[in-house]
């Protein structure tokens, strides 16, 4: 039984931190792209961030660069989200997604909810 379990989210002030973990299971976790998505409030899902099988290549919204860093650890099976300089937009619930190779499987995460506020 496949499943992507997120934590690490919560509630945070503008310019704090917080980092996302998401643990995985059932399925051979090397073999698969890694990727953070979020969705805001009344707005569509979007991917945040992604990593290669080997973490040699990673990707990232304009807007998160230089302020969110997407890492994993193969043996650990775990995929982590670190966010730094946190602004009000970047509230939204995020989700863990692992794709295999050519896109023909895609697994989803429960989401958690990160709030940034004063």
């Amino acid at each position: 039984q496949v499943q992507l379990v997120e934590s690490g989210g919560g509630l945070v002030q503008p310019g704090g931190s917080l980092r996302l973990s998401c643990a995985a299971s059932g399925f051979v976790f090397s073999l698969w792209t890694m990727s953070w998505y979020r969705q805001p409030p009344g707005k569509e899902r979007e991917l945040v961030a992604s990593i290669s099988r080997d973490a040699g290549s990673t990707n990232y919204a304009d807007s998160v660069k230089g302020r969110f860093t997407i890492s994993r650890d193969n043996a650990k099976k775990t995929v982590y989200l670190h966010m730094n300089s946190l602004k009000p937009e970047d509230t939204a619930v995020y989700y863990c997604n692992a794709e295999s190779l050519g896109g023909k499987n895609t697994y989803w995460g429960q989401g958690t909810q990160v709030t940034v506020s004063s």
